[in-house]
């Protein structure tokens, strides 16, 4: 659950189906769930066709749904004090921000079935198109960047050869 501290914020920038539509939330020290984070991250798809746009094609809503849940777990188990999440929808990109106190870069381990633990930054990776570490004063901030497809529409959309590699690589 958020805690009262919590500081939450939305806003759009520009206009139109090229505006900037963005989402912040901030948790307190030992606050933030990835349940929580997934809420937010929900709230914010659903309101994006509520704006004009065009709704976020449900597969990359779940693969976001996956960067959100393990980018809020690394900061639970290993960053102490605050941290918080930032999701933005600008043309044809969805970024997803989380940010903590701890300044240590996260590492990507080689996959590893019988190893507990240390696939999460591995499985971001495999769904998003770049990821980025930045330092921040006071600690750093990842940002897993998904590319939307071009011309997006509200029905499904047909399984890529990438898309069928990723569901392979998830049940592998």
């Amino acid at each position: 659950m958020v805690i009262p501290l919590m500081k939450q914020a939305a806003d759009e920038q520009g206009m139109g189906e090229h505006a900037t539509l963005r989402s912040d939330v901030v948790w307190d020290s030992g606050a933030a769930s990835a349940a929580d984070a997934r809420r937010v991250l929900r709230a914010f798809l659903a309101r994006v066709p509520l704006t004009g746009r065009t709704p976020v094609p449900d597969l990359l809503a779940v693969d976001a749904e996956l960067v959100v849940s393990e980018l809020v777990t690394n900061t639970i188990r290993h960053a102490p004090g605050p941290c918080g999440l930032v999701v933005q929808l600008s043309a044809g990109t969805l970024a997803i921000t989380v940010w903590d106190t701890s300044p240590e870069e996260p590492v990507v381990r080689k996959g590893d079935r019988h190893r507990v633990g240390g696939h999460g930054l591995p499985l971001v990776h495999a769904v998003s198109d770049t990821v980025v570490v930045g330092f921040r004063t006071g600690g750093k901030q990842i940002t897993a960047h998904m590319r939307l497809p071009p011309n997006r529409s509200s029905g499904p959309r047909l399984a890529t050869h990438t898309d069928q590699q990723r569901e392979v690589e998830r049940s592998g």
